[in-house]
């Protein structure tokens, strides 16, 4: 990663994002979100929204045989699954497919993990029911969503950034992540779709990027935030790039090439049973 000019653009968005975000974000969650449900031997595991896979592939190394299905609406990032899986293809199915209307019959499944996922559903109670229809009745369900964004401030400092220097309305995709920040409307909207027992633990984890510089590049490369700098040649995207930073950076009170840049971030997750 210290070679910034070569890595910036280079690569798909998810080869870039399972190469830069997971290690720094997303596993640290999907481990916990793991952890805290520790699937068995023979279990029924459905990771859905699942991305380019760490949750399936993590509840594949803990639970050894049993089946395991993989399932995302986003067909690149399921391309980027399936070739990092391949000590594991045994036991992973990776299926493309909506939350909306999973393509299996019901109670399929004893487990469901739906890590960061839901607050996407363009339709959160149907795909929460559809959840509920394909698991086991003694089946549990273990999912993660963002919290406020003003309490993971390097998330926040980015968004505001991307307003400035891109123009109003450019965060809006970086602030939709944390649209389910209430948590009693999270409650509710399960409870609502008929899950007992509900759960929810604000959990905070501390990030770790090697600088502010490559913070920027990650989400401005590796998510749909590459969206704002179509159009940009290279120097442009470069000059943008910097701009946003430094930006960021002071918001953080860090400098721009400060040598590592650590935050917190803070989501809730969710157990429940059917």
């Amino acid at each position: 990663m210290n070679d910034h000019g070569q890595w910036q653009l280079r690569g798909s968005a998810p080869e870039l994002y399972e190469r830069y975000l997971v290690p720094t974000i997303t596993a640290l969650w999907a481990t916990d979100l793991v952890e805290r449900v520790a699937p068995q031997p023979g279990q029924r595991v459905l990771d859905l929204a699942c991305g380019t896979g760490i949750v399936a592939r993590l509840a594949a190394a803990r639970m050894g045989p049993g089946r395991i299905v993989g399932m995302d609406i986003n067909s690149g990032m399921l391309a980027a699954a399936r070739s990092l899986s391949a000590n594991t293809a045994r036991l992973i199915e990776w299926q493309e497919g909506s939350a909306l209307a999973l393509p299996f019959p019901d109670e399929a499944f004893d487990l469901i993990f739906c890590q960061l996922g839901l607050q996407f559903f363009p339709d959160r109670p149907k795909a929460l029911g559809e959840m509920r229809r394909v698991l086991a009745p003694t089946g549990r369900v273990a999912l993660s969503v963002f919290t406020a964004i003003e309490h993971t401030p390097a998330t926040n400092a980015l968004a505001d950034a991307l307003d400035r220097h891109l123009g109003a309305g450019a965060s809006h995709t970086k602030r939709s992540e944390h649209v389910l920040s209430d948590r009693e409307e999270l409650r509710q909207l399960v409870t609502g779709a008929g899950f007992r027992n509900v759960a929810i633990e604000t959990v905070t984890q501390s990030i770790r990027f090697p600088s502010a510089a490559e913070y920027v590049r990650a989400q401005l490369s590796a998510t749909p935030l590459s969206a704002l700098l179509n159009g940009m040649d290279t120097g442009q995207q470069r000059e943008m790039l910097a701009t946003v930073t430094k930006d960021l950076a002071a918001s953080l009170h860090v400098t721009s090439d400060a040598a590592e840049l650590t935050f917190p971030q803070e989501a809730y997750v969710l157990l429940a049973s059917k």
